[in-house]
C-alpha cells in the first residue's frame, strides 16, 4: 500500500464508479471526415496497445514541438529580422507532430472501445494531458510573427483566450453532464497545422506582410482566434446550460455552486495579469517563455481539478491551492514601495530568478498530483495505465462504463 500524499477521497472514487461518459459531437469535419478516418486507422493498431499510450506519445509530439521551437527561437525574437532565423525543417516538424498529436487524440478512444478499456482513468488522463497542450500549441504560432508584431503582452492574451475556450467547455460539462465537443476544435488543429505547412513551403516572410487596414498577420491571427471564440464557442455554451436547467436535465446547481469553477480561473487571471502589467522589471518581456510555461501549468492543474468534480460528480474547488506561491511572487514583484521599505529595488535578475524557481515548483507540484491521480486510481480499479490488463469477474462489476473521444 502507498503511502504518501492522497488526492482523491472516498467521495471521488465512488463517483468515479458510477460515471459515464456522455458527449454530443456535431462537427462537420469531425462527423463527416475524422471520425470515419480514425474508425478505419484503429483497425491497423494491435489489440494489446493500451489506449493511454496513443494519449500519451500524442501529448510528447506536442512537448517534442516546444522544445524544438524554444531551441531555435527562445526568445520570440527569430521573425524579428527581414528573414525568420528558425530553421525551415522545423516548421514541417512541428505540422506534422500536430497531426500526430490531434489523430492520436481522436483514435484513443476508438481504441479503448475497440479493447474494451474504456473508463474514468482514461477520459482523465486524455483531458488532462489536453489541459497542459493549451499552453503549447498556441506557443508555436508566436515564433511565426515574432515579438515585434506580436509583443508578449498581446501573446498574454491570445493564451488566455485558449485557457478560456478551453476551460468553458469542462465547465459546461460540469453544469450539464454533458462533453458538447466544440467543432472549432478540429478547424483549429488543421489549421495551425497547414499554416505550419505553408511556411516551409512559402518562406516565414509571408508573416510580416500587411493587410487590408494596414493589420499585421500577427493582428489577423489574434483577430480570428478571439472572434472564433466568441462566434463559435461562448453563445453555444451559455445555452446549452440554459437548456438544461430549463429543461431539468442537468446538474441543477444554484447559481453560486454553477458558477463556482470560474472562481479560480478567474483569481488566476487576476494575478498574472498584475504581474504581467505591474512586474517592477516587466519580467513578462525578459522571460516571456517561461512565464506562459507557469501560468499554463498553473491552469492544467486547475482544469485537472475541475475535471476530477466533474467526473465524480462532487463539488470544484474555489480557490487553487498552487496559487498561494503565486500571489506571493506577484506581492513581491508588483508591490509600489519595494525600494522604501527594502532600501533597494529589485534586480530584473533576481526576478528573473523568482520565476524561474516558481515555474520548477509549480511544474513538480502538477506533475506530482497528476501522477498522484493516476496512481490511485490504477489502485481503486485495479487496472494499468499503460497496460491492458484483463479484469476477473468481480473486478469486471465494479468497472464502470465510460467512453473518452
Amino acid at each position: 500500500q502507498h503511502v504518501g500524499v492522497k488526492y482523491l477521497t472516498e467521495a471521488h472514487l465512488k463517483g468515479f464508479e458510477k460515471y459515464k461518459y456522455n458527449s454530443i459531437d456535431k462537427g462537420f469535419l469531425s462527423v463527416y471526415v475524422m471520425h470515419p478516418f480514425w474508425n478505419k486507422c484503429v483497425e491497423f493498431l494491435p489489440m494489446w496497445l493500451a489506449p493511454n499510450i496513443l494519449t500519451f506519445v500524442g501529448f510528447l509530439m506536442t512537448v517534442v514541438n516546444f522544445l524544438l521551437l524554444s531551441y531555435y527561437d527562445w526568445d520570440f525574437e527569430a521573425a524579428n529580422p527581414a528573414e525568420n532565423t528558425v530553421p525551415r525543417w522545423v516548421w514541417s516538424v512541428a505540422a506534422l507532430n500536430i497531426l500526430i498529436y490531434y489523430n492520436l487524440d481522436g483514435m484513443d478512444g476508438k481504441q479503448a472501445r475497440r479493447t474494451g478499456t474504456s473508463g474514468p482513468l482514461g477520459e482523465l488522463f486524455d483531458h488532462g494531458l489536453d489541459s497542459y497542450s493549451a499552453v503549447l500549441i498556441p506557443i508555436y504560432m508566436f515564433s511565426l510573427f515574432g515579438s515585434d508584431d506580436l509583443p508578449p503582452i498581446r501573446m498574454f492574451f491570445v493564451i488566455w483566450n485558449v485557457f478560456l475556450n478551453f476551460y468553458l467547455t469542462h465547465v459546461e460539462k460540469y453544469n450539464t453532464g454533458v462533453m458538447f465537443l466544440p467543432w472549432g476544435y478540429d478547424f483549429t488543429m488543421w489549421g495551425v497545422s497547414i499554416t505550419l505547412f505553408l511556411t516551409t513551403v512559402i518562406g516565414p516572410g509571408i508573416w510580416r506582410a500587411r493587410t487590408i487596414f494596414n493589420l499585421s498577420m500577427a493582428n489577423v491571427f489574434e483577430i480570428i482566434l478571439i472572434g472564433s471564440g466568441i462566434v463559435t464557442s461562448h453563445p453555444i455554451i451559455v445555452k446549452n446550460i440554459y437548456m438544461s436547467y430549463k429543461n431539468k436535465t442537468g446538474k441543477m446547481r444554484p447559481f453560486l455552486e454553477a458558477v463556482r469553477p470560474m472562481f479560480p480561473f478567474l483569481w488566476l487571471f487576476f494575478f498574472t495579469t498584475i504581474w504581467a502589467f505591474y512586474s517592477r522589471n516587466n519580467v513578462l518581456s525578459l522571460e516571456p517563455r517561461i512565464m506562459f510555461i507557469l501560468f499554463g501549468t498553473l491552469f492544467s492543474n486547475i482544469a485537472c481539478r475541475l475535471i476530477v468534480a466533474q467526473m465524480s460528480d462532487t463539488r470544484c474547488d474555489g480557490f487553487n491551492i498552487l496559487m498561494w506561491p503565486l500571489v506571493a511572487t506577484v506581492a513581491v514583484s508588483c508591490f509600489p514601495w519595494y525600494e522604501q521599505v527594502m532600501g533597494s529595488e529589485i534586480e530584473a535578475n533576481v526576478e528573473r530568478w523568482i520565476v524561474q524557481g516558481l515555474t520548477i515548483f509549480v511544474t513538480i507540484a502538477h506533475l506530482h498530483y497528476g501522477h498522484g491521480l493516476v496512481r490511485e486510481m490504477c489502485s481503486h480499479f485495479k487496472i494499468r495505465c499503460f497496460k491492458i490488463t484483463k479484469p476477473t469477474p468481480a473486478e469486471e462489476e465494479m468497472q464502470p462504463t465510460a467512453e473518452i473521444v
